[in-house]
């Protein structure tokens, strides 16, 4: 590869064993080159509880041969949308409505069952558990970047900084950056055993909050809930207790699934989000992806998403035949926009549904109400420019594929 220190087959060393990370090492693995993926913790047991996979991170995952293994993993058929905290719908659609939209549904299913995914596509000898990698020089032209490990510096001619909202890549690279805020919410998740009861996928807009339930394909159920708190806080007792406090006098089935959790099963987090976009994600040798260089509020669902996105789009540029540095330059340029957008139309989404003054609560369930009744491809018109992507790169190719160009006609 033109831009790199040495003739011999490229280094990539990925810091970060989550989603995005495992992603771009895959990916990075198919294009040619040998990657190593460092991991702080001792094993992969992903933090967090479910995630859903929409149209655009299947089609990046197409391109690694593992979209069609996620499709069938999907649990939901037939109805779901939104609700009221009293259980009335404001938006309904299905399963039929996704596919003709945006050419695939949501798939939700847990997130080990994703991370288990990924690490068997990857080489078994690349991942490196209980590692803390330190960036030390994010290398330039005629210099290989450097990572401190406990083991030793490890030189590499592409360092993947994939070490989430924390990240200490991104820090070393844009020491100035004020880095994450509270986005003014907490969340809880939970995968519960599912209510005996049948259930349409929802997601219900409250008060102040938001509780999303979803079937997986197991048989158990992935819940989420927010609520508008001040930072740093959290129950007296346990997290269960406080789901019940706030959430047991909404509609079924969500006493039901609170009722089941264990108080173990409820995990509650501060959601914080880089509002200020980064200059770019790359300097030197090095880039970022994922939640250290974007993360988001989980609103729309695409924090995973786009990390998914970010990992195929860099190998694409970053092929054999390509220059590293324009190769950088071109994920950045790639990659910074259409983030950036999402990040905020996440941040505006998050302030829509937590409002907490009762007249614009009517306002806005009347507003979705009667968007829903005059045409259902309405409401999905704001996510339709992000569940359309398409990756630059076979099986698909950005700006080619008719069908959503049919899509974007209609709804023009």
């Amino acid at each position: 590869m033109a831009g790199t220190a040495r003739c011999q087959v490229p280094h990539a060393v990925v810091a970060g064993g989550g989603i995005g990370g495992l992603t771009a090492a895959i990916a990075l693995h198919r294009t040619g080159w040998r990657v190593t993926v460092l991991e702080r913790a001792g094993s992969l047991e992903p933090v967090g509880a479910g995630i859903g996979l929409a149209p655009n991170s299947q089609r990046a995952l197409d391109v690694l041969g593992l979209g069609d293994r996620v499709r069938g993993l999907s649990a939901w058929q037939g109805t779901g949308g939104v609700r009221a905290g009293n259980g009335r719908w404001l938006v309904r659609t299905s399963t039929a409505a996704t596919e003709r939209e945006f050419g695939g549904g949501l798939v939700s299913l847990h997130r080990a069952t994703l991370v288990d995914l990924l690490v068997g596509a990857l080489p078994a000898d690349c991942l490196r558990l209980g590692i803390e990698a330190r960036l030390v020089d994010p290398g330039g032209p005629g210099r290989t970047a450097v990572v401190a490990t406990g083991d030793g510096d490890i030189e590499a001619d592409l360092v993947v900084g994939a070490d989430g909202i924390d990240s200490r890549v991104r820090s070393a690279l844009f020491p100035a950056h004020p880095g994450p805020r509270y986005a003014g919410f907490t969340a809880w998740r939970l995968v519960v055993p599912a209510p005996e009861d049948p259930f349409e996928p929802h997601e219900t807009w409250g008060r102040g909050g938001v509780w999303g339930t979803h079937p997986l394909k197991d048989g158990r159920v992935y819940a989420y809930a927010t609520a508008l708190v001040p930072q740093g806080g959290r129950a007296p007792d346990s997290e269960k207790a406080e789901l019940e406090r706030r959430f047991a006098r909404w509609h079924d089935p969500i006493p039901e699934i609170i009722a089941g959790a264990r108080p173990e099963d409820v995990l509650r987090n501060d959601v914080r989000h880089l509002i200020e976009p980064l200059p770019a994600y790359h300097r030197g040798r090095t880039a970022l992806l994922g939640d250290a260089a974007h993360a988001m509020a989980p609103t729309l669902g695409q924090g995973g998403n786009q990390a998914i996105e970010d990992a195929v789009v860099l190998a694409h540029h970053l092929a054999p035949d390509t220059d590293l540095f324009a190769g950088l330059a071109a994920y950045s340029a790639a990659r910074v926009p259409r983030t950036t957008a999402i990040v905020r139309q996440s941040a505006r989404t998050a302030r829509l549904n937590h409002l907490t003054d009762g007249t614009l609560i009517a306002v806005r369930d009347t507003l979705l109400r009667t968007a829903c009744r005059i045409g259902p491809n309405m409401i999905m018109r704001g996510f339709a420019a992000i569940a359309d992507w398409r990756p630059p790169g076979p099986p698909y190719a950005a700006g080619t594929d008719a069908g959503a160009q049919e899509r974007a006609s209609a709804r023009r």
